[in-house]
């Protein structure tokens, strides 16, 4: 019988063994459950928006809505574009003209600049969310008893930092 093959990343699961050859393999594994986390995450939300009863909205629909949500304040396009980390303001805009359409989003010129809000159907939209949120995945999740939200947050400041280093990463890639 002839030998297996061995596992070069030793047995951890990474998105592409050739990069976790070279310096910190655990990067490469970290980055494939990125990847996962981040598509399951896409997934959840528009279908969440769709349980809510908004099912033509994509991931970057759902999530300019909730942004523009955030904290009942007007918002420019360039505001909401930083606070997502998004560098193509068109695809930001295109979403805001789908919200503007179905009437979830509103918008007021201001000078040169318009300034988007959450209309009473876009807010409404928003608590429909949290209502499905609610049973499907908080209660899911601290139902299994070692839900920590401190560790959870020390996650999420984790990923934030680390999304600074990404850019600045990014930066350099682009300097090369």
């Amino acid at each position: 019988m002839p030998d297996k093959p061995r596992n070069k990343t030793g047995g951890k699961i990474v998105s592409s063994a050739h990069l976790a050859d070279g310096g910190a393999p655990a990067l490469s594994e970290f980055e494939y459950g990125l990847i996962i986390s981040g598509n399951a995450f896409d997934r959840w939300i528009v279908r969440c928006m769709a349980a809510a009863g908004y099912p033509d909205f994509n991931r970057l629909d759902v999530l300019v809505l909730h942004t523009v949500n955030h904290r009942a304040r007007d918002k420019r396009l360039a505001d909401i574009c930083f606070v997502l980390n998004i560098e193509d303001t068109h695809l930001v805009n295109y979403a805001l003209k789908k919200l503007l359409k179905a009437g979830l989003v509103a918008a007021e010129k201001r000078g040169k600049e318009s300034l988007y809000r959450t209309s009473d159907e876009g807010a409404e939209a928003c608590r429909r969310y949290r209502e499905v949120r609610e049973p499907c995945l908080v209660e899911t999740i601290t139902s299994l008893g070692n839900f920590d939200e401190d560790e959870i947050a020390a996650v999420a400041r984790f990923l934030r930092a680390l999304s600074g280093l990404y850019d600045q990463a990014a930066r350099a890639a682009t300097s090369l």
